[in-house]
């Protein structure tokens, strides 16, 4: 597995809580710039992009979470921050989730907003023809499926960010994040591998859906204290975006409480 030196920005006080903010598929780390500035006064903040993403290097190869998470933990590390509260959206959210299964020696606790983990197996039937659109036609059918997600809900201004932001991923990123996520040996985006894993994790965990359903899901995988599913209504999929006072303070009392 070959380490990839991220982009990232450090705020705040070194000897603050430290707290890792992490984007999703096809986005970059300034999506969290709203809640970076919230926290700087408070809590040491690191916000990255992820490999193959914004400012980060782009490998012809294994773009994946797992190796994701291997990039942060080495950065997190390297960072001398002590154990991290990783906060991961979407795709984010399957990646911190695996750096506390992979690498419990830097993770203090885990946040995942609505996190690219617990498809039922019957959404294999979209997914794999997603895979071949994206292997074939890259971004721009990546940035198809976003603005398609952001078309009702999404605050002014927000759709046209993140399209921007995820037509500039290369187009092999994309599809091999994808595949990461749901289709390749050792992907746990499908439920009956999400819940081993996240039954792996020995650290507390607060995880935000947006879909109830899957927020009473994820409620039976529950086995560490202090872990608990939250269900945000009448939200979309960006919530920490749609709703930054909401979640900073969400991720704020976590971190107070732990």
């Amino acid at each position: 597995m070959t380490t990839v030196d991220l982009f990232h920005t450090d705020l705040g006080p070194e000897d603050a809580p430290a707290v890792l903010l992490v984007h999703g598929w096809g986005g970059d780390g300034r999506e969290w710039s709203w809640h970076a500035e919230a926290f700087e006064d408070d809590f040491r903040v690191i916000v990255p992009d992820l490999r193959g993403h914004g400012r980060s290097p782009v490998p012809e190869k294994e773009n994946t979470p797992v190796e994701m998470a291997h990039d942060l933990a080495v950065l997190v590390a390297r960072l001398g921050t002590g154990p991290v509260v990783a906060v991961g959206h979407s795709m984010g959210g399957q990646v911190v989730n695996l750096m506390a299964v992979h690498h419990p020696d830097v993770v203090h606790s885990v946040i995942a907003l609505d996190p690219a983990h617990g498809a039922p197996e019957s959404d294999l039937a979209f997914i794999r023809p997603n895979l071949a659109a994206y292997e074939k036609g890259g971004a721009e059918e990546a940035a198809d499926f976003i603005e398609a997600t952001l078309a009702k809900t999404a605050p002014h201004g927000l759709r046209a960010a993140h399209v921007r932001t995820i037509l500039g991923t290369p187009g092999h990123v994309i599809a091999q994040a994808y595949a990461g996520m749901y289709l390749d040996a050792g992907a746990v985006g499908i439920r009956p591998y999400s819940e081993q894993y996240l039954r792996l994790r020995s650290c507390p965990s607060l995880t935000v859906w947006t879909s109830e359903a899957m927020a009473a899901w994820e409620r039976t995988t529950l086995d560490v204290p202090e872990s608990r599913v939250e269900h945000w209504a009448a939200t979309g999929h960006y919530l920490h975006e749609e709703r930054p006072k909401r979640t900073s303070r969400l991720i704020r009392d976590w971190v107070q409480s732990q």
